[in-house]
């Protein structure tokens, strides 16, 4: 049976642009452009703009963070307006349904992204304003202005002490096999050691979903997954094709960043309105932004060492099966400085897709997607589920992770979209929907 948005909005490959590009701290809209693509999406790539510019992420809060924030704020703005689903966390009440859903979506956007990014105002601040003035005015259009920034203050007094601001407490290494140690060649130290304490926004505990542990080094598992990433994942390996050796550099960024852009591309084909592109951005990065908790959780629970390390220092294992390569670097060079196991990219990825497969109610969409560190490079696929399998596979191509990693993170993922999806912005009750008029 299809989903309610299967039937509201066939699949057409439309090919719509906006243009929003980032020099420094000002920002360039062309507002033709901007008024084809829906307000939710360009504002989810304003911020991937602004997540992209060197040195505007504050380097100790993860960026999933600003995107749930936003987008959560988003949702609850046009939902109190629209209400034909459950709030994330505000419904105003009193709010007429002929209230502008765009301009709502517009205001909550600038207010929390001028909040989080302070540096970006001015640029923000004319966004706004072109975006605004595509809308004419009226009643309907104040009375949103003022859900939009109303809504978006209380989302963040709520995430205001929510434990991101923490200062990261240094990770100690304990130098016995199997325990995570700071990488080569550039050793840089483990990063987001406090992530595993910020409050989730939708799951209940942040080892709601902790995996079991790593497998033993004496087990068949273990040598295994040792083997296979110590031929396919080193630099200039002969065991990797050319194939390979692109999937492993061509997922190499920040994995949120491909998956809301995945998002922004199947929205444009759906034909989503505000409303339903409200829930669904919000239902990705809340997903997102749990399952990187998640994972922080379970990374730093296990402290597992990375390939680079277990191969290296084989000699200690106790496995026989296992034999070092001192000299042994990964495809990518730099090793993500944070514990092995479970992998982050499987987690994000499944998240994601576990929710735009529930969402879409379908799997089966092609796509081509572009990467953050090949441009110019382009990939295809047939379905979801084809982007999160190469997604994840390409950690252990890169000679990032183990298998067992990736199989571990995949679960995780799945689990926090699941939850997610089913648990929040579910659809109202027809009783619920006519409250507040």
């Amino acid at each position: 049976m299809l989903s309610e948005e299967e039937n509201l909005f066939p699949m057409k490959k439309t090919l719509l642009l906006a243009s929003l590009f980032f020099a420094g701290v000002s920002v360039a809209v062309n507002p033709a452009a901007a008024q084809a693509v829906n307000p939710v999406v360009q504002w989810n790539r304003t911020l991937l703009s602004i997540v992209r510019t060197p040195g505007a992420q504050p380097a100790t809060v993860h960026s999933t963070r600003s995107f749930a924030i936003l987008h959560a704020a988003i949702y609850d703005a046009v939902n109190s307006i629209d209400r034909t689903h459950k709030p994330y966390l505000v419904q105003l009440s009193g709010v007429s349904r002929q209230a502008s859903q765009d301009a709502a979506a517009d205001a909550a956007a600038h207010e929390i992204l001028v909040k989080l990014y302070p540096n970006f105002q001015t640029s923000l601040d004319s966004q706004f304003e072109q975006l605004l003035a595509e809308i004419p005015d009226s009643q309907g259009k104040t009375e949103a202005i003022h859900i939009g920034e109303t809504v978006a203050d209380d989302i963040l007094a709520i995430r205001n002490h929510d434990g991101s601001g923490a200062t990261p407490p240094p990770f100690v290494p304990v130098n016995v096999p199997g325990s995570y140690q700071l990488t080569p060649p550039n050793f840089k130290p483990a990063q987001f050691t406090h992530w595993s304490n910020v409050t989730p926004f939708a799951i209940e505990f942040a080892n709601q979903f902790r995996p079991g542990p790593p497998p033993a080094l004496t087990s068949d598992a273990y040598e295994d997954s040792f083997n296979e990433i110590k031929s396919v994942g080193m630099l200039n390996s002969t065991t990797a094709t050319a194939d390979q050796k692109q999937i492993g550099l061509f997922w190499n960024g920040a994995i949120q960043n491909y998956w809301n852009e995945i998002a922004q591309t199947l929205s444009i084909d759906y034909h989503l309105s505000t409303a339903q592109n409200a829930r669904l951005f919000a239902l990705l990065d809340l997903s997102l932004a749990d399952s990187v908790i998640a994972f922080y959780d379970a990374k730093y629970t296990f402290n597992f060492w990375r390939p680079v390390t277990a191969i290296r220092a084989a000699d200690t294992d106790n496995n026989p099966q296992t034999l070092a390569d001192p000299n042994w670097l990964p495809q990518s060079m730099n090793t993500a400085p944070d514990p092995s196991y479970p992998g982050a990219h499987a987690s994000i990825s499944h998240a994601a897709a576990t929710v735009l497969i529930s969402f879409f109610d379908s799997n089966r969409f092609e796509q081509q997607v572009t990467s953050e560190t090949l441009p110019g490079v382009v990939r295809s696929f047939e379905t979801i589920s084809d982007i999160a399998a190469e997604a994840t596979v390409s950690r252990v191509l890169a000679g990032q992770h183990f298998r067992f990693d990736e199989n571990a993170g995949q679960r995780l993922g799945d689990d926090v979209g699941d939850f997610v999806f089913d648990n929040y912005l579910t659809r109202r009750h027809h009783d619920d929907r006519n409250e507040d008029q």
